[in-house]
């Protein structure tokens, strides 16, 4: 029986492992980067292990010393969650041969499946050789990981050499294995998986299908079980190829195998030999912990001859920390509140008051909703998502709302294209027009009203803000009945709540506030000073950094006074483990070039200066 079990990972992850493990009465282990020390999953863990570094490849992606830290601390299992190790062959095995126990499938069957070249070998499916104009488009895809990393669509054979660098260079840094491969690119599939869970005495439990084409770089945002529309044949072809691809590697444990469904073809992606981010899902539509099972599994129990019947439906949605309208720029800072209705499961590594870093994956939580029917299921997360407190950088919260009442997706017509389709109007601004004037009359509560330079009281005070990158400027006035505005009536106003008649409906607005930070609802404001700097002023063509990171790479040779081209590659950030390429604004001369690889930016720093011809 495992007694400790250490958790090979971080956030989210790590803290969900934690919590089975404190039902099942097993003692628990985190280790973290200095970046991490006072992350949530190292505070709730029983003890933590300090890996010495902040990035990836010096602190998670270092098998020996998560083995050591696993051995120094009285360890004897190791969960790799997912992403980092935990479809690492050479680490599974050195945690075996530690002498502790791996949760987790067999070395040999994770070197099977976890190059996806080879996986589709295993499966009779070989990967395109020389690419033709006839092949377009292709999908350049990293062999190793997941996550979306690695991954670049080619639509033209003059872009395919950058797509096969770029990947490369991406997969390297995520997986710490650089090779990529070449496959034909479906333009409307659907990405489709199935959840399979098998012991060591030859059961194989196919638990399910779930629906992941909401993606977003390849990534998934949106994931239910089962995947609504698929006809009965379907689902049990892709039972079966699940279940064949699991006898043919001997595989234990929890692990997903992928298709992209074309209609009523099922292609065969990749196996996953690890826990998935959307096993939520399944869990709650079959009634299982799967982690508890996995633990149970590599203590050698069998499982029952089959598998618990499903139940209604289940809905996740990925909360992520980034910009969907700014090219899904993840972003920083720190994460004064979250919290979510009642009637949903949410799964975070974030605490509030929680600094969101630089180094690791944007994503600050999952939501996941289960219901009857799956039009409940998307109405309870939708609502809760809605009503949601998130009060710290810009978050995806409405792009998810709006998806899961998207007429596309409530009808289960959509696919992996969705967001390319869609973005825009998902992404369109939609701020309250009240939540202004909500803050500066919170703002404004108790304030003196004849103090110092202050108006007369029966003169109106005015504030600013920007909202949706747009400058509103509200007044109000302190009476000798309270504070009034033009064309509402103030029913109530203190600190943190405001409570407006508006057309005879009293609307209620909650107001938090950190620093010049305003939160109204779920609408963020910045409070803009009385008098605008007349020195804030940047020349014509700067380049900000969209988003905090490290310059990775800057254009060959490129100089200062180099001629560029409109919307040529100048230089690459990574941030999150992700890369973004910055490119020229306008055809001109590099006129200033104010970084150099290696280098940290945050939001808003200037990169570069581009000038255009007079």
């Amino acid at each position: 029986m495992i007694s400790t079990l250490l958790v090979a990972n971080r956030g989210e992850i790590a803290c969900r492992i934690f919590r089975t493990c404190a039902e099942l009465g097993i003692r628990t282990v985190a280790v973290h980067s200095d970046a991490d020390e006072n992350a949530l999953h190292a505070r709730v863990a029983d003890s933590a292990v300090r890996l010495p570094g902040a990035t990836p490849a010096d602190t998670y992606l270092r098998g020996d010393l998560v083995v050591k830290a696993a051995v120094s601390a009285g360890a004897d299992a190791v969960h790799p969650g997912y992403g980092f190790l935990s479809e690492n062959a050479d680490f599974a095995r050195a945690v075996l041969d530690a002498g502790l126990v791996w949760i987790g499938p067999p070395p040999e069957a994770i070197e099977a499946m976890a190059s996806k070249t080879r996986a589709k070998e295993l499966m009779g499916i070989a990967p395109l050789g020389e690419v033709t104009e006839a092949d377009l488009p292709v999908l350049v895809k990293a062999a190793a990981g997941g996550g979306g990393r690695g991954m670049r669509i080619v639509r033209r054979l003059d872009e395919l050499d950058a797509a096969l660098e770029g990947a490369g260079a991406e997969a390297a840094s995520a997986f710490g294995d650089g090779e990529v491969f070449v496959e034909p690119y479906i333009e409307r599939g659907r990405h489709v998986e199935v959840q399979i869970l098998a012991d060591a005495h030859g059961a194989v439990w196919p638990l399910g299908t779930r629906d992941c084409s909401l993606q977003r770089r390849h990534q998934k945002v949106i994931e239910e079980a089962p995947a609504p529309g698929l006809p009965d044949g379907l689902t049990a072809k892709l039972y079966a190829l699940a279940v064949r691809a699991a006898r043919a590697v001997s595989y234990t444990g929890a692990g997903t195998v992928e298709f992209l469904v074309d209609g009523t073809e099922a292609h065969f992606l990749e196996m996953n030999t690890r826990l998935q981010v959307e096993h939520p899902v399944t869990e709650a539509v079959f009634g299982i912990d799967l982690v508890a099972e996995q633990i149970r599994v590599a203590e050698g129990h069998a499982l029952a001859a089959e598998a618990p019947p499903a139940r209604g439906h289940a809905v996740e949605a990925r909360l992520y920390a980034e910009d969907p309208a700014r090219d899904w720029a993840p972003q920083t800072g720190t994460l004064h509140r979250l919290a979510v209705p009642g009637g949903v499961r949410l799964d975070t590594g974030y605490g509030d008051g929680d600094e969101i870093g630089v180094h690791y994956d944007a994503m600050l939580a999952k939501v996941v909703a289960h219901a009857p029917t799956r039009a409940e299921a998307l109405r309870r997360l939708s609502h809760a998502l809605e009503q949601a407190t998130l009060h710290g950088p810009t978050t995806n919260r409405d792009l998810l709302v709006r998806s899961l009442r998207h007429e596309e997706f409530t009808a289960a017509r959509m696919d992996t294209g969705f967001y390319d389709r869609h973005l825009a109007g998902l992404t369109a601004p939609a701020p309250d027009p009240h939540a202004p004037l909500a803050a500066a009359l919170a703002d404004a509560h108790g304030r003196s009203r004849f103090g110092g330079w202050r108006n007369l009281s029966s003169q109106p005070q005015t504030k600013r803000y920007l909202m949706a990158d747009e400058e509103h400027e509200v007044h109000y006035r302190h009476t000798r009945d309270g504070l009034a505005a033009d064309g509402v009536r103030v029913v109530h106003a203190d600190a943190h709540l405001v409570v407006l008649d508006i057309d005879g409906v009293h609307r209620k607005f909650t107001v938090s506030r950190y620093g010049d930070r305003v939160h109204v609802n779920a609408t963020a404001l910045t409070a803009l000073p009385r008098f605008p700097d007349p020195k804030a002023q940047l020349a014509p063509g700067s380049l900000l950094a969209p988003m905090p990171g490290t310059v990775v790479r800057i254009a060959e040779g490129l100089t200062e006074g180099d001629s560029v081209e409109s919307g040529q590659p100048l230089m690459w950030l990574e941030a999150m483990k992700m890369q973004h390429q910055i490119t020229a604004p306008v055809t001109g001369s590099l006129s200033e070039l104010r970084v150099a690889v290696g280098q940290q930016v945050e939001p808003g720093s200037l990169l570069a200066v581009v000038k255009a011809p007079l």
